[in-house]
């Protein structure tokens, strides 16, 4: 298994396990704390736990090795699971808000304001949990783990404006009693913004679009190391997973011999693989070259 898989795994289990602590903590305070919009917190935190482990799932499916029907792999499995991670933020957004509407329009308690302590701890916690699930995204290069790291950073600010709303509230005293419910309305909007931030990448990973700019400048100047090799011309990068492959085309002398131009090619998969880990395999296409 690849080291940024172990990663991978790792960072699944700390949200899964964080999500279901802080859902049971924000349900808990909301109801006794008269604040809706902790208790919309907390539905999109028990979403976030099942995401969560639909993201280990998907993981451990995409490192699946290569076979006879899938010949580069499972790693498609990632944005596929990715856009059930979205399906999960559209789901949870869309009852906060119908939630919050009824909410405004019925008469209720001004939240209590031990409310606001538990917020400020759950921000903190949720930035840091965003801040280290974006940290081994970056490392192992997951796309669905970029989707899980977003999922905090929205808990986060979706708990910030319930930190504004139950403050607002407790400052401006009667008739803002709901201001809190406004804020998780605000946030059920948040979260359908994030929800799209999340699916554009993954849909251009399952359309193959060309997207990784810095990966073909490394395989092309791995390439041109390799003796024998006069440019590198098309270079095609397709991402599954965490890893890619590559179709490269190379330029040789056309007046060596087919072997010869088979060595090159083979010594440069191996520099490609040898100098960028991420790439699974590459498939090299070789064109003469008249000018030499």
């Amino acid at each position: 298994m690849r080291p940024e898989y172990k990663e991978a795994v790792k960072a699944s289990y700390f949200s899964i396990a964080g999500n279901a602590l802080l859902a049971i903590a924000k349900a808990v305070t909301g109801v006794f704390g008269n604040s809706y919009a902790l208790i919309a917190d907390a539905i999109e935190s028990t979403t976030d736990v099942f995401s969560s482990f639909l993201v280990l799932l998907g993981i451990r499916y995409a490192n699946k090795p290569a076979d006879e029907n899938h010949p580069y792999g499972h790693g498609k499995a990632e944005p596929l699971i990715t856009f059930m991670v979205v399906g999960f933020l559209i789901v949870s957004a869309t009852i906060i808000a119908y939630e919050s509407i009824e909410n405004i329009q019925t008469p209720h308690e001004v939240p209590e304001p031990y409310t606001l302590i538990v917020l400020a701890v759950i921000i903190i916690i949720k930035e840091l949990s965003y801040r280290f699930v974006s940290r081994k995204s970056d490392e192992t290069d997951s796309s669905v783990l970029k989707a899980d790291a977003w999922h905090h950073r929205s808990d986060a600010i979706t708990s910030f404006m319930a930190f504004v709303g139950i403050s607002i509230a407790l400052v401006m005293g009667d008739g803002y009693e709901n201001a809190d419910d406004w804020a998780a309305l605000f946030a059920s909007g948040f979260i359908l913004f994030n929800a799209y931030l999340i699916l554009r990448p993954a849909l251009g990973e399952v359309m193959d679009e060309h997207r990784y700019e810095d990966i073909e400048m490394d395989i092309r100047s791995a390439a041109l190391g390799v003796p024998g090799v006069v440019e590198t011309e098309k270079c095609y990068v397709r991402k599954t997973g965490m890893t890619y492959h590559i179709d490269l085309h190379i330029a040789v002398d056309a007046n060596i011999t087919v072997k010869e131009g088979h060595d090159i090619a083979h010594e440069v998969k191996d520099q490609v693989l040898e100098n960028v880990p991420q790439v699974a395999d590459v498939l090299i296409h070789v064109e003469p070259d008249d000018e030499l």
